[in-house]
């Protein structure tokens, strides 16, 4: 496991803050999303935060975007990619659509699956990664694998978090479902619904769901009260469960 922090954890932040945040906390890596801190085409912005973290020792895990396959014009991925490149980013995670699985049509998901393929044909090497999400075509594991059989790139895998409200025991079959294609886990403590709460208060789902993923990225996505004091508490319990 490395761990890592998303950059979204800290969007009232500078790049330079989040990233001095996350090496005092004993982090190795960012994800460096592209709402706030570098935006798609914004190479400036994916510079300084590639120097940022270069500063402070932190590798690149991945650059988070908002591309949404299947709505969003395949050229606009092409801003996406050459982001990526710029960061230096080895990963980019795209969004499955902007629609539920349930009742989905063929040629939905046909149209989805033809987005991501593309994507991944245009990623120049980077591994597509797709986010496990409510409200998209990888909102549960029957559907997730579903779609990457379709897609059918050993480049495109997917992210997984805990599902909001489902009981531990029912996100972690999730979890055995998808592997090996997780790449990433985006980690955070929501309980009942998205109250968040410190990581240890779910550390039997974490440890086990770490212990399942293995040799994966595992990102501190958000925190109490999004409050940086509490950055280095989080981390030190996502290593401890890691570990």
């Amino acid at each position: 496991m490395r761990p890592g922090l998303c950059s979204v954890t800290l969007r009232a932040l500078g790049v330079e803050t989040v990233a001095h945040v996350a090496a005092e906390a004993g982090l190795e890596a960012i994800e460096w999303g592209g709402d706030v801190h570098v935006p798609p085409g914004d190479l400036a912005a994916a510079d300084a935060a590639r120097a940022a973290g270069d500063a402070a020792g932190l590798a690149v895990a991945s650059y988070s975007s908002y591309f949404r396959a299947g709505d969003d014009s395949p050229a606009d991925f092409a801003a996406v990619r050459e982001t990526a490149e710029r960061l230096g980013a080895p990963r980019i995670r795209i969004w499955a659509g902007s629609a539920g699985s349930a009742g989905a049509s063929p040629e939905r998901r046909a149209a989805v699956a033809d987005a991501v393929r593309r994507a991944a044909e245009t990623a120049h090497g980077m591994e597509v990664a797709l986010e496990y999400h409510k409200g998209t075509l990888t909102d549960d594991p029957r559907s997730t694998l579903a779609l990457l059989e379709a897609v059918a790139r050993p480049s495109v895998r997917a992210y997984w978090q805990p599902p909001e409200g489902m009981p531990d025991g029912l996100a972690l079959d999730g979890l055995r479902r998808l592997l090996p294609h997780v790449g990433a886990l985006h980690v955070f403590s929501w309980w009942p619904g998205t109250e968040r709460r410190p990581l240890a208060e779910r550390a039997a789902l974490w440890r086990a769901a770490l212990d399942l993923a293995g040799d994966v990225d595992a990102l501190l996505e958000f925190v109490p009260g999004d409050d940086p004091a509490v950055v280095a508490r989080e981390a030190a319990t996502l290593r401890e469960l890691g570990g």
